[in-house]
């Protein structure tokens, strides 16, 4: 009888697991760093993870019974797929369950920042009754959206801002421009995405090259009515420069579905900012995502514990930035 062993995270459902694998035994534990996961999975085929679960090359070296590692998720950069490859570990992910969800969250942000939304919110709960007080808003059409990277989910937005009138321009070094153009997005460098766009959407992987990317010098470079938006990775801002760009007004706004430090500390200054608007890494979230993801990693699973390849097997020899 197999072990899948799996973090303890909400938003993985065991009851999927058990319902494609009735043979295999499910348990869940805390899995917060590489000791907690070789303690709990010695005897575990496979493990299930959520993106806040390391899962480093010592992982595999101690765990010679592994077989899969099943990520709950579309990212996988907290997994040493390299070294999982090496023990010949399976490594998965579900690429595409919340793709809808993910750029309609992001809409919605950019929306919220525009129209001034949740600072109406606040100041119309604490008694107050003025227009004045989201002042200055701007109109949306006839502005420039730039996305960061022109992955499925920032296709998927730039399909959601189509009714806008809005210029779309986009900077991925990994997509060719003809195929931006038949998205009609204009391929442009990240220097000048900066400087022309009006609102910065961030789609982009964290690796090496990406940590970081939004930071002083990059907020220097936008309008100083520039909202950013992340639905992407915390990490790809340095949180404490766009802190000083929100509070000084050279930007205008952010909407942050994810932070560098989830949640962030309760005294972040970014939770006290009218401007900054933070959501609970929810963009992910609806009851049907939830669904296709955990159904996902089952299959996942259940192929790789049957001898199969599983179907969102991730490529170790592919070039994942």
């Amino acid at each position: 009888m197999s072990e899948v062993l799996v973090s303890d995270d909400p938003m993985l459902d065991p009851s999927a697991l058990a319902d494609a694998l009735p043979d295999a035994t499910i348990r869940t534990e805390p899995l917060p760093d590489e000791h907690a996961i070789v303690e709990a999975a010695r005897d575990a085929a496979a493990l299930v993870v959520d993106v806040n679960t390391p899962v480093p090359a010592g992982v595999f070296e101690q765990l010679p019974a592994l077989q899969i590692v099943a990520r709950a998720g579309v990212g996988f950069e907290n997994v040493d797929v390299e070294a999982a490859a090496e023990h010949d570990v399976v490594v998965t992910n579900v690429p595409e369950y919340c793709t809808d969800e993910v750029a309609t969250h992001g809409l919605a942000l950019l929306l919220d920042c525009v129209r001034k939304i949740a600072e109406y919110d606040r100041a119309t709960a604490a008694g107050e009754w003025a227009w004045e007080d989201g002042r200055p808003v701007h109109r949306f059409p006839d502005t420039t959206l730039g996305l960061v990277s022109f992955g499925p989910i920032a296709r998927r937005l730039r399909e959601r801002v189509r009714g806008f009138d809005l210029d779309v321009i986009a900077y991925d070094p990994y997509v060719d421009p003809e195929e931006m153009a038949a998205a009609d997005v204009e391929g442009v460098s990240f220097e000048e995405l900066l400087a022309r766009a009006d609102h910065v959407s961030l789609h982009a992987p964290l690796t090496d090259e990406t940590e970081g990317l939004i930071d002083a010098d990059a907020l220097g470079a936008m309008r100083d009515h520039a909202i950013v938006v992340n639905t992407a990775r915390g990490g790809l801002i340095d949180e404490a420069a766009l802190t000083d760009a929100l509070a000084d007004g050279a930007i205008g706004a952010a909407g942050l579905d994810v932070s560098r430090r989830e949640p962030p500390a309760d005294d972040s200054p970014l939770r006290a900012l009218d401007n900054c608007i933070l959501t609970p890494h929810a963009g992910w979230y609806s009851v049907e995502a939830r669904e296709e993801l955990n159904e996902t990693v089952a299959r996942n699973v259940a192929a790789a514990l049957d001898g199969e390849t599983p179907p969102n097997r991730i490529d170790p020899d592919l070039d994942w930035l």
